[in-house]
């Protein structure tokens, strides 16, 4: 499986103006590639280097294998869409590969730059420390925020799939992120907190940083507070998405449990809510916790099915019976047929749990 590890540099003032004049001159490089491709209808990499490639090195100063690399670069937008020339601001990413970047150890990193190679430093923790031996293919030098990261790709090996015994259903929700069918309940109260905070800070600066008449855009300090803003909002939630994830993989492998969850997909489309509900829904990361969880565990061999969530929340997981009655609140299930009452997102669970059994083989546990 391939992954992507996060390394940030620690660059001097020299170092780091090396790398934006690089940068620049990349980025400057790859929208003229795309310009004349563009205009002659060549989209092809072979095609594309023999067109510019001795001009971009004699105009951008740029090596024989940067040049390539910027070339790619146009390809790439080329490949998705032939009907608009892509541009590239100074600050996009510069894809690097072995030729152009190589590792000192576990602390230094020799890039090529305008003017010579720079080795640069980086932070390296117990996560990044023991894989780095596994960085493969490309990296991406990318300035965000003020500061230098690289971003490589590795090859991690999947673990054999383990034959599971039982399943462990997990309901995606709002109010609770994530309830499992053994009555683990991971609240999602922090991340509504932290979602109405920025809310309210959002609110303060777009009413301080109301659009200018003149140029139809807000004040540059107030764009650049609103996006670190956003940044550490994103940041949070998928902070708690990666912890809960963890949890329950390390939960279903110490049982010798597969994963069952809900096909969620177009489910903003297909549900409606009232008006106070629409801004905390519209925050719901269910899409990133699913592929958290999926590929986590990959990694650990744990099975994860996919089940149908029609009714789940309206099904009685005692008798099988189905009316939108049942749920009687948000937190408060109450079957009208058996009177069997519990939390909703645990007969939710339940009932996730029950479909995926009629999916997944499961393996019987010998008896002692």
């Amino acid at each position: 499986m391939k992954l992507t590890l996060q390394l940030r540099l620690l660059p001097t003032h020299a170092q780091a103006d090396a790398l934006r004049a690089t940068m620049a001159a990349f980025n400057a490089a790859a929208t003229y590639a795309a310009q004349a491709g563009f205009a002659a209808g060549l989209f092809g990499q072979v095609s594309l280097h023999h067109l510019v490639y001795y001009e971009m090195r004699a105009t951008f100063a740029l090596s024989s294998q940067m040049a390539v690399r910027a070339i790619a670069k146009a390809v790439e937008c080329f490949q998705r869409d032939k009907t608009v020339c892509p541009t590239f601001s100074p600050d996009s990413a510069i894809c690097y590969d072995q030729r152009v970047l190589s590792f000192h150890g576990l602390s230094t990193a020799s890039l090529w730059a305008i003017g010579g190679r720079v080795e640069v430093p980086f932070i390296c923790g117990p996560y990044q420390r023991a894989r780095q031996g596994r960085i493969k293919g490309q990296t991406d030098l990318v300035y965000r925020g003020g500061a230098w990261y690289l971003l490589c790709t590795i090859e991690m090996p999947e673990a054999p799939l383990l034959a599971p015994q039982d399943v462990l259903g997990v309901d995606l929700g709002v109010v609770n992120l994530a309830t499992t069918s053994d009555g683990t309940t991971h609240s999602g109260h922090a991340v509504e907190a932290c979602r109405t905070r920025y809310a309210q800070c959002r609110k303060g600066l777009q009413r301080a940083g109301t659009v200018s008449q003149m140029s139809g855009k807000r004040p540059k300090k107030i764009r650049q507070a609103l996006q670190r803003m956003a940044q550490k909002e994103a940041a949070f939630r998928r902070d708690v998405n990666h912890c809960i994830s963890k949890t329950l993989i390390a939960s279903a492998k110490g049982t010798q449990r597969g994963i069952a969850l809900e096909a969620l997909t177009h489910i903003r489309s297909r549900s409606r809510f009232r008006q106070p509900q629409r801004a905390r829904t519209a925050g719901w990361a269910f899409a990133q916790l699913r592929a958290f969880i999926e590929y986590k565990a990959t990694l650990a061999g744990v099975p994860v099915v996919l089940v149908d969530p029609r009714h789940t929340s309206q099904g009685c997981n005692r008798c099988g019976h189905v009316e939108r009655a049942n749920r009687f609140s948000q937190a408060r299930f109450s079957c009208t047929q058996c009177d069997y009452t519990t939390h909703a997102d645990f007969n939710a669970a339940n009932n996730i749990r029950d479909r995926a059994r009629v999916k997944v083989p499961l393996v019987a546990v010998p008896l002692r």
